[in-house]
């Protein structure tokens, strides 16, 4: 991947990029990133989105150890953060590969040179799956495994991988879902016809069992692992019906970020079977955490002694308008915050003599496209016209999506690097 990520590093710096110096106007990344400038003297502009240094390497590092403890193989979902950067990290930290949900995420990576890819979706687009064949005869060791969940599913697959010339066969995994819950088979006798559509198929190859507990209508602990433990059972079946033979490896897979430590329980519990088990993790949020839902539902608050999470994402707005008491206006809205799982939360201010405090008494109301509406208590040191405030957000996925280059920051403040994505 050395070439291609050297390549977002000669990228020019030009109007796309939000919230970067206006006076950095093309240098290209590499050159802006090796003059290390300070966020709040350096020239950049609000909004700003940016990304701590430490807190990304520690929850990298954080992950990765629960996983390898628990020995399982860790497939962050790249939907998160799209940041092949990020990728390589993960694969430099162990990681199995990258998840995708779609086609286009899958280009993404492949893009990247990520040798393994998982799709968590039934992939039944002719030309998505034309492009996967030439993918996968034009490099013998790439990767990449998909989701099945119905006959006409297969079909649709051997069908458009037939048409498209395709000389490997594409391997699947049969998920299973829940009734009232997202994609997957209902029930064991679904997937049976499933597998057996796959073993009539010549283009594909049967190797798991995987799915999401994410998605379980009203999930709590008693809910996850009864349905866990469904999925091991499904294994077990149809590794007893031979399906899984002449395989190097089984893969059983499961995990978002609010419930690992019921898979980590659960896949330790499942028994041997005739193959060696590829007990695969997708938990994709960790890489930055946020300051809301998943610092609420990470498994972490559950068993600290496992490890922790440290929030990544701060936002810098800037107070444009104190219009009555009790009120300020910033210049941050709904293009450029997360929102669909809460409002953020005020952290900081930091007045125009560089000193910082909390934020106290202050409160994000309301949002508008280009506006966040901040209530300010009576006993509040209110901010005043010009100063940055510091905002924390929920929901890494649609934070990440918002900002093509986000500056990482060291926590003196020096911008150490740029991160580019791609939604």
């Amino acid at each position: 991947m050395t070439r291609p990520l050297d390549a977002l590093a000669d990228e020019i710096i030009d109007f796309r990029f939000k919230g970067l110096p206006p006076g950095a106007t093309g240098l290209r990344v590499r050159e802006l990133a090796a003059e290390r400038r300070d966020l709040y003297t350096g020239g950049f502009i609000t909004p700003l989105l940016t990304l701590s240094a430490e807190a990304v390497d520690h929850n990298l590092r954080s992950m990765q150890r629960f996983a390898s403890r628990h020995g399982l193989d860790l497939a962050p979902h790249g939907k998160t953060s799209m940041a092949p950067q990020l990728f390589q990290r993960q694969l430099d930290h162990g990681a199995w590969g990258i998840t995708v949900a779609v086609p286009h995420q899958a280009r993404v990576a492949r893009a990247f040179g990520v040798p393994r890819i998982f799709l968590a979706n039934q992939l039944v687009d002719p030309a998505a799956l034309a492009w996967l064949a030439a993918e996968q005869d034009d490099d013998s060791v790439f990767r990449c495994v998909c989701y099945v969940d119905s006959t006409r599913g297969v079909a649709l697959m051997d069908e458009a991988l037939r048409a498209a010339g395709a000389v490997r066969q594409v391997e699947v995994v049969v998920e299973l879902g829940a009734r009232g819950a997202r994609s997957g088979v209902r029930d064991f006798a679904q997937a049976a016809e499933v597998a057996d559509a796959v073993a009539a198929a010549g283009t594909l190859r049967l190797v798991g069992v995987a799915g999401y507990e994410g998605e379980l209508p009203d999930p709590d602990a008693e809910s996850v692992r009864e349905w866990l433990g469904l999925l091991c059972a499904l294994a077990v079946e149809f590794d007893k019906a031979g399906r899984f033979a002449g395989l190097p490896e089984i893969i059983v897979s499961a995990g978002g970020s609010a419930w690992f430590d019921a898979v980590a329980e659960a896949f330790g519990e499942l028994p041997d079977l005739s193959r060696p088990v590829c007990r695969m993790l997708r938990s994709g949020a960790y890489v930055s955490h946020d300051d809301g839902r998943y610092r609420n539902a990470t498994p972490f608050n559950r068993v600290p002694q496992e490890g922790s999470l440290l929030p990544a994402f701060r936002l810098w707005a800037q107070v444009v308008s104190r219009p009555e008491p009790g009120l300020a206006l910033l210049n941050a809205g709904k293009r450029d915050i997360a929102y669909d799982l809460g409002l953020p939360e005020v952290q900081a201010v930091r007045g125009a003599d560089g000193r910082v405090r909390g934020g106290g008494g202050l409160a994000v109301g309301r949002l508008a496209d280009q506006h966040a509406f901040v209530t300010v208590a009576a006993e509040a040191a209110g901010p005043e016209v010009g100063d940055w405030v510091a905002l924390g957000m929920s929901h890494p996925c649609t934070i990440f999506e918002k900002w093509p280059l986000i500056p990482l920051v060291a926590g003196d403040g020096t911008v150490t690097d740029y991160i580019r994505t791609f939604f």
